[in-house]
């Protein structure tokens, strides 16, 4: 009988996404297992659901023209929102500059009811960054 040790997690598969208009279009790869739920300002006000992947996990089709860039507090983080229906698809996360935040949201074909959704208390980022794992494999 194989161990929990033998146990490998699904491989990183393709899901493409878009905001709602259309207009921002993007494709991620990753296991979509879990996600995280921040309470910070911006993300509560958003209603984001975050999947932070490598940047070779994502890639764009969408012109800069087509999207609009928002950065508060330490300005590094990169919010870009489409400039038509103004829903924030991904952006480049403060936690990690050089990968992707996707809204899982924005993913077509993900089933929520499958990914697991975990916590972060964003209101006391500094305290608990150390809380979000680096890039899993």
């Amino acid at each position: 009988m194989p161990s929990s040790a033998d146990h490998h997690p699904s491989p990183k598969i393709w899901k493409t996404g878009a905001c709602h208009c259309g207009a921002v279009r993007f494709r991620v790869r990753d296991h979509f297992t879990e996600v995280l739920d921040c309470n910070c300002s911006i993300c509560r006000k958003k209603g984001l659901l975050h999947l932070i992947v490598p940047a070779e996990d994502f890639e764009t089709t969408t012109p800069s023209s087509a999207m609009t860039l928002y950065r508060f507090n330490t300005k590094t983080a990169k919010h870009w929102f489409c400039t038509t229906c103004g829903v924030s698809p991904f952006y480049v996360p403060r936690s990690h500059p050089d990968g992707f935040d996707v809204n899982a949201r924005c993913i077509d074909d993900l089933d929520l009811t499958q990914v697991r959704v975990k916590r972060f208390d964003g209101d006391n980022w500094e305290q608990n960054i150390d809380t979000i794992a680096g890039y899993e494999s």
